[in-house]
């Protein structure tokens, strides 16, 4: 069970979205008191070279960083010299339940907002070097010891030509070792180092932070199938020209009058939204049920034991819309409260009343491979 008043070192989830969310640091010494790591060294790199993980790894010889992608092999991991290494896996929340799980401690954060859980191994020495992301992050403490290394410097130049980026010129400005279940916030843009102290294993709860430019360009996707502009372009009066190769001003008036025709409101963007931060990754995919229930069988096997979403599975809610990996779907009364139900736990018990109509869609998304009965 999560524990806020030691997950956030004492302080109310109020005090810290206002003293501390994308602010300024925090360490909290023992955020999760019994907390170890929920896998081993071997286990994290048998799952970096499973096919459909995305994984890195970050290797330091003579000061001189490598980097590679996956897929990886075993043996990519093996006889590495003197070289300092650090593998790090994206996603595990969607191969470990366990993961998923830790993952709860933190919905005080809204789910659209919410990225994945990165784990990282590095024996000692290992790291990535000093860098920046521009999302927020919690960095929580399992196996081992790391050294953190943080600073609000302005300055962000990277070193040229260096395959990852790491900054040119960093400047300690505070420093401390964390152990198992100590958890260090840092905020968009604050510089951080982090050194293994000996075989190491941190767990980075990342928060996305689109850029507008992206948005924009998404939305713009997302416009040119629902937008109907009636007529065709005319031009009955048209007139010779000097130079035939010129835009005229009357065409250019006429298709700026047609454009100024497409409209948005407030619930075109909140749609957007729900499909655009649904939308899996493209390197996730979903298994369909071998020998998928009837939906009779569905429906009762539901009833008495109610229904988990499938761990890579992304639902939002909207008022009278849910969104559920990228699409969406209008619900009404009980069946939206149901649905957003399930959206914020990412289950439903068996007490959860469904009308048949709920229950055809959850049976649609259970043969999707997006939930299955518990």
């Amino acid at each position: 069970m999560k524990n806020l008043s030691t997950l956030l070192g004492g302080l109310s989830v109020n005090e810290f979205l206002r003293d501390y969310w994308q602010k300024k640091p925090l360490l909290i010494r023992k955020a999760i008191p019994d907390f170890t790591g929920l896998l081993g060294a071997d286990e994290l790199i048998q799952l970096a070279c499973t096919e459909d993980v995305q994984a890195r790894l970050v290797t330091q010889d003579k000061g001189k960083f490598g980097l590679c992608h996956t897929p990886f092999e075993a043996d990519d991991f093996k006889h590495f010299g003197k070289k300092k290494w650090t593998v790090l896996v994206q996603g595990v929340n969607h191969h470990l339940p366990e993961g998923a799980a830790l993952l709860k401690h933190f919905d005080f954060i809204p789910h659209t907002r919410l990225d994945d859980l990165m784990v990282s191994y590095a024996p000692k020495g290992g790291g990535v070097g000093p860098h920046f992301d521009s999302y927020d992050v919690f960095l929580l403490q399992g196996l081992g010891h790391r050294r953190w290394q943080i600073s609000t410097q302005a300055d962000h130049t990277l070193i040229e030509g260096a395959p990852l980026r790491i900054l040119r010129d960093f400047k300690i400005e505070q420093e401390w070792v964390l152990e198992a279940g100590d958890m260090l916030y840092l905020p968009p843009h604050c510089a951080h180092n982090g050194i293994a102290e000996d075989d190491c294993m941190t767990y980075s709860i990342g928060f996305r932070t689109p850029a507008y430019q992206e948005l924009g360009e998404q939305f713009l996707v997302y416009l040119q199938d629902r937008i109907n502009i009636d007529g065709m372009y005319a031009d009955p009066d048209l007139k010779t020209q000097k130079h035939p190769s010129k835009i005229s001003i009357d065409m250019i008036k006429q298709v700026e009058s047609a454009v100024a025709k497409i409209r948005w409101d407030r619930e075109d963007i909140a749609n957007f939204l729900g499909c655009y931060l649904s939308e899996p990754k493209p390197h996730i995919f979903f298994d369909t049920p071998e020998r998928p229930l009837s939906a009779a069988k569905f429906a009762q096997r539901v009833q008495q034991r109610g229904l988990e979403l499938d761990l890579k599975s992304q639902m939002l809610s909207h008022k009278g819309w849910i969104f559920m990996n990228g699409e969406a779907y209008s619900a009404n009364g009980d069946s939206f409260e149901a649905l957003r139900t399930l959206a914020d736990q990412r289950s439903l018990s068996a007490e959860m009343p469904q009308s048949a109509e709920t229950l055809d869609l959850l049976y649609q998304w259970y043969l999707d491979g997006y939930l299955s009965p518990a």
